[in-house]
């Protein structure tokens, strides 16, 4: 049996999953959370006491990106610094071409699109559990092309979102999406000039000159950048 943790704000989304997975009898929803901090929670009681990396009453956490209170990004890191052997896979409406890098750069074992199809959600869990990966075509493709321009990167170009630190992506997705310093602060409980601090890193990484041209280089890798 493989027991999985749905972690998703929209309570509709997690009905839906539930659903799909209750198709197979070999899959078994043993517990939902609708924010990150939920579900950090609900890992570590389904875990246990169990040694580090014994996957002991959870098998595969399906978490969504945009989750409230910890974004999923942040949710993924703890899990894989907490329980290295619990995959992890990550649910989004953003396409592959941004996200899928960033998750699987930060130890998801996979990332799926919510409007796949039910098999292959079913295949992706099964996959995950049985200690793989589950890259979609998609997000191979966006893989190669996050290697491709890192060897840019290290001949002297620019670089591109991809080459942000976590908090610096956070800033950056909250910049593009017409956020104040002083909001973004707020938000993220960072000092306003902390996060002035993180743009101009941002600015001279992407070699962007302004949050327009931030914008304007998100569009062109990809529509999950500006959301």
């Amino acid at each position: 049996m493989i027991r999985v943790l749905l972690c998703d704000d929209h309570r509709i989304v997690r009905e839906g999953l539930r659903q799909v997975l209750a198709d197979d009898a070999d899959i078994m929803v043993c517990g939902e959370a609708r924010t990150g901090t939920e579900a950090l929670a609900q890992v570590q009681a389904l875990m246990g006491a169990a040694p580090q990396g014994d996957r002991t009453g959870l098998d595969v956490v399906l978490l969504d990106i945009a989750m409230p209170e910890r974004d999923g990004l942040d949710v993924l890191q703890v899990i894989r610094r907490e329980y290295p052997g619990l995959p992890v896979l990550m649910l989004s409406t953003y396409p592959e071409k941004q996200y899928a890098v960033r998750c699987i750069q930060l130890g998801a074992a996979g990332y799926l699109h919510k409007s796949a199809d039910p098999d292959d959600m079913v295949a992706a869990v099964r996959k995950v559990a049985g200690g793989g990966r589950y890259l979609t075509d998609a997000t191979a493709e966006a893989l190669a092309g996050a290697v491709g321009r890192t060897g840019l990167v290290r001949s002297g170009a620019p670089a591109g979102i991809e080459s942000l630190s976590h908090r610096e992506h956070q800033v950056f997705r909250l910049l593009i999406s017409g956020r104040t310093v002083s909001e973004i602060g707020a938000q993220l409980r960072l000092a306003p000039n902390t996060v002035s601090t993180y743009r101009m890193r941002i600015l001279e990484k992407t070699g962007a000159r302004n949050d327009v041209e931030l914008a304007l280089l998100a569009e062109r890798q990809g529509p999950a950048a500006g959301l």
